[in-house]
């Protein structure tokens, strides 16, 4: 929920009577009755909660009861995406219900034809998807497929496995919603364990594609919670611990807050956290848990223990830290970890006990990809999910094995947000050439020279005699031409194709890392593209900060552990300044200085999909859509994995630019004309010899 609608009076000016909540993709969704927001703030906040929940019922109710009066594809518009989700799955648990008790009356195709009717359904599905949407109606209809998509592979598997009954271990294993008529509620139910929705409403959010790994995921939160204990998923990089966290809780209509944790976290910050989460009933989901220092550790590890305890005895309110504060039952505590990496600690014996962890590897690629390019309107999807994995997972056994190269699960999602938004652009190309120029055109910078040839070779073999020239915006590429000129630097077209670049990746990926060794150009490739967004009058805003100058306290600010006094940091400060600028124009914190991670994990949570920068005071500031993060850096060798697939990357090669375009700058900066035409024909005669000569010694 980001803003609401207030009523106005005869004079047009708002009153304080709140007719509905917008979420901050600006779905807008109307109270089920008038909200008064006048009075003290804690209460009437408290009364803007009621209204919410019970709106969000309220639709649900309306929406479950109308589902069969209309034919889907129409439906669905009348309600929230949140609500007409969550409906179209209580009567898959519905109609699943229904076939296996035709089944049991001995109709013996009953699963079968269910099955047709849902592919009839998800084909309706994306052909929508094909044709003009709003934003958040094409936000909708993809999440619904990927949801659709999972519902129709688990009766698959049912039909496959020749189950029978709905007491099966397959079909009870599933997260299962029904409604409940009699208490008008929702319910989820999986395994044992059955939980009330909480009808938080969550806005217009895409959801997470269901792997048998998110399953087994979902299984082990579930009980952990049903057992009145914590979930801790562990595992390496990009394999969606943090994000099945937030996408069970989207499930169950739970609000989930990621926090980074970071060394700066004592005790009093983690219970401040503790206790708003108690009273809220909110999930708090605590990231990269093992940087925090063991001696706070084991002080959380009993803040966690009293309000578990709480939630066994059903108390309704608890002494926490001295204080009585209510609690709410649905709370849940979950934590994440990278095992191994550095800056890292062991977790003490008394908080282990208080987690069930839960084993995540590496998810099924093919899977993931499929389904998204289905969301995504692509008919082919089997097909070309197959190509693209295989291109993944022999460009990460053939090619050399840079510190910057990433073919993990960040770097698939964001090769297909580019293939569907170039399939939207061009809707009359055939599929795989779509799919073929978004794989070339979206690596390719950050390959080195040396791998060029094998990589363009292996996109060759995949996609044999398809030649799709680069997408080039033509105008665009005049503006940065004359923006390197502005510059008095020499618009080579290796250069401006870098410019261009990173204007591509900058499109896509929030963060950004420019990499290259000193000299390649990197500082003048993001001087020329802030040039050209100032000759397109789009208002740029850059500052820049070497985060190495100064300490991590100083970058990210610190409490001071007597006084309890916040002390802002440099980067914090820059971050909320940005954030309070009001136009649309693009805003670059640039990072120039080496990676080091114990400065950059603390950045993890701003680089990847929360988009929230999480301070030791327990702030957070949002990267605003127009915000971006670069980092010029010369290598990423100290860089974690965790570090390297969240942000895109432009790889700047010694041999893009050689050594010509610096001199002719440097000429063309002479007064006297002479000079200017003696020094070429000097650097032309000597130089390349002397290079020569110095590279073969």
């Amino acid at each position: 929920m980001a803003k609401m609608q207030f009523q106005l009076d005869a004079s047009g000016k708002p009153t304080k009577i709140s007719l509905g909540m917008y979420s901050k993709e600006e779905e807008y969704v109307a109270f089920s009755k008038p909200c008064d927001c006048s009075g003290q703030v804690e209460v009437w906040l408290n009364h803007v909660l009621a209204h919410m929940k019970a709106t969000v019922r309220h639709e649900m109710t309306e929406g479950v009861t109308a589902y069969e009066e209309k034919p889907r594809e129409q439906w669905l518009f009348d309600y929230p995406a949140q609500v007409a989700l969550t409906c179209t799955q209580i009567w898959w648990t519905t109609e699943v219900g229904v076939a296996f008790a035709r089944l049991e009356e001995g109709y013996e195709n009953a699963m079968k034809d269910y099955y047709k009717k849902q592919v009839a359904q998800l084909r309706t599905l994306v052909t929508m998807l094909m044709g003009q949407l709003s934003e958040g109606d094409r936000q909708k209809i993809m999440t619904m497929c990927t949801i659709d998509v999972h519902a129709r592979d688990v009766v698959a598997q049912m039909i496959a496995q020749k189950v029978d009954s709905a007491q099966a271990f397959l079909w009870l294993s599933q997260l299962r919603h029904r409604w409940d008529d009699e208490a008008k509620h929702c319910f989820a139910n999986i395994c044992d364990a059955q939980f009330l929705y909480s009808y938080e409403y969550l806005g217009n959010t895409p959801r997470l594609v269901i792997t048998p790994l998110t399953d087994r995921c979902y299984i082990t939160l579930t009980q952990s919670l049903h057992l009145t204990m914590s979930g801790a998923p562990v595992g390496p990089a990009g394999t969606g611990k943090t994000e099945t966290t937030k996408d069970l809780g989207r499930a169950l209509g739970i609000m989930v807050y990621v926090f980074n944790c970071s060394e700066q976290m004592d005790y009093k910050s983690c219970g401040n956290i503790y206790k708003g989460l108690a009273q809220t009933g909110a999930w708090g989901c605590f990231d990269e848990f093992n940087r925090i220092s063991v001696e706070v550790l084991s002080v959380v590890a009993v803040q966690v223990k009293s309000i578990q305890d709480a939630i066994r005895d059903k108390k309704q309110r608890f002494n926490f830290l001295g204080e009585e504060i209510s609690l709410n039952p649905s709370v849940g505590i979950f934590i994440t970890m990278n095992p191994g990496y550095a800056g890292r600690t062991e977790l003490p014996e008394n908080l282990k006990a208080l987690f069930r962890p839960c084993a995540m590897v590496v998810p099924d690629f093919e899977l993931i990809c499929e389904i998204m390019l289905v969301a995504e309107g692509f008919i082919e999807a089997r097909l070309l999910a197959r190509k693209f994995i295989t291109l993944y997972r022999l460009c990460k056994e053939l090619l050399s094995k840079q510190d910057h190269y990433d073919w993990g699960l960040r770097a698939i999602k964001s090769v297909l947000v580019v293939a569907g938004s170039l399939k939207r652009g061009d809707p009359d190309r055939p599929e795989d050439q779509v799919l073929m120029r978004s794989l070339r055109d979206f690596n390719i910078p950050k390959i080195v020279t040396d791998d060029m040839p094998v990589f363009l070779g292996l996109i060759g073999d995949l996609f044999p005699a398809l030649d799709v020239p680069r997408r080039r915006d033509l105008n665009f590429e005049a503006l940065v031409r004359k923006a390197v000129v502005d510059l008095k630097l020499q618009a080579e077209d290796n250069f401006v194709l870098k410019v261009v670049q990173l204007e591509e990746l900058l499109a896509v990926r929030h963060s950004v890392f420019v990499v290259g060794s000193a000299g390649t150009g990197k500082s003048q490739v993001l001087r020329s593209l802030h040039k050209t967004y100032q000759i397109m009058k789009r208002r740029p805003v850059w500052t820049d900060l070497n985060p190495k100058a100064v300490t991590n306290d100083e970058l990210f600010g610190i409490i001071s552990p007597a006084t309890r006094e916040w002390k802002d940091g440099l980067f914090s400060s820059i971050m909320r300044e940005l954030a309070n600028i009001t136009h649309d124009g693009p805003k670059w914190i640039l990072l120039d200085g080496d990676i080091d991670p114990m400065w950059i994990e603390s950045l993890n949570t701003v680089m990847d999909d929360n988009k929230v920068l999480t301070l030791a005071s327990n702030e957070r500031i949002p990267l605003n859509p127009t915000m971006r993060l670069l980092f010029e850096i010369s290598h990423l060798r100290t860089a974690t994995p965790a570090t390297v697939s969240r942000a895109g990357i432009l790889y700047i090669n010694p041999a893009d630019l050689g050594w010509s375009p610096p001199v002719s700058s440097w000429i063309d900066r002479r007064e006297v004309q002479t000079e200017r035409a003696n020094l070429t024909i000097l650097f032309d005669k000597y130089l390349p010899t002397c290079l020569d000569t110095l590279r073969t010694r």
